[in-house]
Parts: C-alpha cells; sequence; structure tokens
C-alpha cells in the first residue's frame, strides 16, 4: 500500500479521498514505530440518542439534528431544568438476553450493546463471529469500559426500597448492578475475555482515560486487543436533581433544543444526555495478522489533573494545554499537523473559556484548525461522553466532513480566530485530530486520531 492512501472505510462511507499533505509526515512518524507499539482501530460501538448505529449517528450530526427534549421518563415539572438528551425506546437488537434485559441497569445496557457492537464490527464477537473469534487468544484481550456513576437507577430503587420497606426489599443485584467496574466485568463473562479488566471513573474525562489505559496495556505487551470506552445512564431524578444542586445546568426549558450553545455568550449551563461510546483497539501487528479491517490509527494520549477546584477548571487552562502538549509528545506528532479539535465544550461559563484560552496557548497559529463541540446537539453524556466523541471524530476522519456547532450566533471574544464550524457541516480533510474531555475533580485527558495508512 502506498504512503497516504485511505483504506477500508466504514461501512456507508464516502468514497476514497486523498488525505492532506501534512498527513504524509503523520505517518512517517508513526511508521518509525514498532508495529507492536502501533495502535488501531478496528471496532466502534455506539448506544445515543441518535440510535446505536454509527453511520446513523453522525449523518444526524451533519444534518444538525438535536437530541434534547423534554424529559419524559418520569415527572420532572418540580425541577428547574426539564429537559435532557434522554435515550427514548432503547433497542438492544438482542444482544442482551432476555431476563437480564430486565434485571439490567441502563448503564449495564449501553456498555453490553456497544460492546458487542464494536466486536462484530471488529469481527470478534463470540457469537456472531466465531471463525473470527479462534484468530485471537481470549487471555490476550482485555476491557476496560468505565462509568462516571454507574448503576445509578439501581442505586437510587434500592436507596428507595431500604427506606420505604426496609432492608429486606433491596435486590441482590442492587450491589453488584450498581458499581462502576460490572459492566466491563460482565462484557468479559459474556464474551470469555480473561485479559487486563478494570474499571475507571474520572467523571466526564473517563472514556478517554481508557482508550488511554488501553493504548498502554497493549504497548506494554499486556494485550493484544482491548475493548475500552465509558458509559452512562443518569437521567433519572437523582442524577437530575444532583446536577441541579450543583448549579451545572441549563434552565432554558422554553426552548429546550437552544440550550446547549458552547461559547455562546447567552449559554448558561450543560444539557445531560447519556450512552454509551466503546472501541476495539488493537496492536497493528496483530490487526494485520489477523486480517482486520483498520478504520483509524490512535497515535496517543495523555492525562493530568488542574489540582485547582471540585468542578471549575483551571482559568488559565494550564492543566488542559499541558495535557494537549503531552498528548502531542506521546502521539509523536507536531502542533502543526493537527487540523481538528473535537472539544470538551460544555457550554458552561467558566468552562469554555478554559479550553479556549489552552488551545490558543498550545496553537498559537489557527487559520488550519477547526473544533466543533458535539455535545451541541446531544448533551453531555458525562463517562460515555469521551467515547461517544471519539466516535464521532473517527467519522469526521473518515467521512472528511466536520459536524457543525449549532446555536452559535454570539460568540465569546475568547474564540475570536478560531473555526467553530458555526451551525453548519463543513468539508475538511483531517490530517490529524484530537479529542478533549475534562472532568469533575480537574481530570483533563485529550486523544489523538489519524487516518490509517500503512
Amino acid at each position: 500500500m502506498q504512503l497516504g492512501q485511505r483504506v477500508r472505510p466504514f461501512s456507508g462511507a464516502s468514497a476514497a479521498r486523498k488525505p492532506a499533505r501534512a498527513s504524509v509526515s503523520v505517518r512517517a512518524s508513526a511508521a518509525k514505530r514498532d508495529p507492536k507499539q502501533r495502535i488501531v482501530i478496528t471496532g466502534i460501538g455506539i448506544c445515543s440518542v441518535h440510535g446505536n448505529d454509527p453511520d446513523t449517528f453522525y449523518q444526524k450530526l451533519l444534518n444538525g439534528e438535536s437530541g434534547v427534549g423534554l424529559i419524559d421518563r418520569f415527572d420532572a415539572s418540580e425541577f428547574p431544568t426539564r429537559f435532557a438528551a434522554q435515550i427514548r425506546n432503547f433497542d438492544d437488537e438482542n444482544l442482551i438476553d432476555k431476563k437480564n434485559a430486565r434485571r439490567y441497569d441502563d448503564c449495564l445496557k449501553y456498555t453490553m450493546v456497544s460492546g458487542k457492537k464494536a466486536l462484530i464490527m471488529a469481527g470478534l464477537e463470540k457469537e456472531r463471529c466465531s471463525e473470527g473469534y479462534k484468530k485471537v487468544d481470549p487471555t490476550r484481550v482485555g476491557v476496560l469500559v468505565g462509568t462516571g456513576m454507574g448503576g445509578l437507577t439501581v442505586f437510587q430503587d434500592g436507596v428507595t426500597n431500604l427506606v420505604q420497606k426496609g432492608y429486606k426489599k433491596i435486590s441482590p443485584f442492587f450491589i453488584p448492578y450498581a458499581i462502576t467496574n460490572m459492566g466491563g466485568a460482565l462484557l468479559a463473562i459474556d464474551q470469555g475475555f480473561m485479559g487486563p479488566n478494570y474499571s475507571i471513573s474520572t467523571a466526564c474525562a473517563t472514556a478517554n482515560y481508557a482508550f488511554v489505559a488501553a493504548a498502554n496495556h497493549i504497548r506494554n505487551g499486556d494485550a493484544d486487543v482491548m475493548v475500552a470506552g465509558g458509559s452512562e445512564a443518569p437521567i433519572i431524578p437523582v442524577g437530575l436533581g444532583g446536577f441541579v444542586a450543583c448549579r451545572a445546568l441549563s434552565t432554558r426549558n422554553d426552548d429546550p433544543v437552544k440550550a446547549s450553545r458552547p461559547w455562546d455568550c447567552d449559554r448558561d449551563g450543560f444539557v445531560m444526555g447519556e450512552g454509551a461510546g466503546v472501541l476495539v483497539m488493537e496492536s497493528l501487528e496483530h490487526a494485520m495478522k489477523r486480517g482486520a479491517k483498520i478504520y483509524a490509527e490512535y497515535l496517543g494520549g495523555a492525562v493530568t489533573c488542574d489540582a485547582h477546584h471540585m468542578t471549575d477548571p483551571r482559568a488559565d487552562g494550564l492543566g488542559v494545554s499541558t495535557c494537549i502538549e503531552l498528548a502531542l509528545k506521546d502521539s509523536r506528532i507536531s502542533k502543526d499537523q493537527v487540523n481538528y479539535i473535537n472539544c470538551h465544550a460544555t457550554s458552561t461559563l467558566v468552562g469554555d473559556i478554559a479550553e479556549v484560552k489552552a488551545i490558543k496557548k498550545v496553537f498559537t497559529d489557527t487559520k488550519n484548525l477547526k473544533v466543533n463541540g458535539t455535545k451541541s446537539m446531544i448533551g453531555h453524556c458525562l463517562g460515555a461522553a469521551a467515547g461517544v466523541e471519539a466516535i464521532a471524530t473517527l467519522k469526521a476522519i473518515e467521512t472528511g466532513w466536520l459536524h457543525p456547532t449549532l446555536n452559535q450566533h454570539n460568540l465569546i471574544e475568547e474564540v475570536a480566530g478560531i473555526d467553530t464550524v458555526p451551525n453548519e457541516k463543513k468539508q475538511h480533510k483531517i490530517t490529524a485530530a484530537i479529542s478533549n474531555s475534562f472532568g469533575f475533580g480537574g481530570h483533563n485527558s485529550v486523544v489523538a486520531f489519524a487516518p490509517f495508512v500503512e
């Protein structure tokens, strides 16, 4: 295969295109790595307000379709915020048996469905891809799917039963289904994967932390394949009430679709979302040996801590800018090779400004840089946010189109000079992309992806 040639697009992808010139240097840098050290993406799985199919999900983003609306899962009429990007009529696609489908918390359902769909795409799911499954050593396949809050519905119901009916009415599944490590554990049990398995819980940065850790396991020789990402199902009374108490949410109840508005002067807080985003990551050597389809390359990533405040970021953006620089170093690329950022961009007053300051500190010349905010359409998926947004980033690489950032009408002065892809999609050949995610506690994370060529 010639240097610079695109390979094996996602199903439903547009015709292959030549990547921009700068990608040659990106690939040249990656090619210096041992194939055991290069990490490629061979499967993606998603559960979102826009459905479980990554092509449909991204097409709706390109169309500028918002998934935000009034909550109807429970009576939210007494809450100051009454809307969210709520998943409705969730379809598990028969990937969970009926008994467990009745028992599982939604967080577990999203993990199982997105995880299995990623494995099916990778040709590694035990039941539906038996021939491919036989090509891997299950002791060298790990699962690292985290969550910010775990099985929140199970937890809420357990506490309610304790208070109203006594301890004898607490379900035996209360603790197992509430703890944050159970989603990845259940997926591993279902598939027989015996490699590294644990959960990471770093609030809204969870999935990126999982990607970084998963890549390290592969590069350290602990695993050939890692199933990694994040899941969250927080849109229930206790979840909504908790974020209301933090004063973090928008209260634009009269027009929910316009509530999530990153970098806009009229923003007033974030919008809750939910779902899961999972990637199958494996060494290039292993993927090529088994003849896998390769969709993109994970270049590298980094994590840092603001060490500043429980919920507010550092105003100077130092923790974020440091994280970006470390991610570029781990990726072995220069800042000039990055021409797209999928931003954290939560639509909060302090967070949006801090992120922009960090970006401008690292990327002093932004004329070729485009950024956007996926949360403007699907809300903030919390522990799943980085996973879902990584998939949006990968789809942008594959299609050559960036989805718009909605509700860009009166932008803050700090974002001047940066193209936020306002309100309409834009065509853009990506050479290398980074995806930012930050969480309560000052947890910062940045991961980098690029088109794959040998």
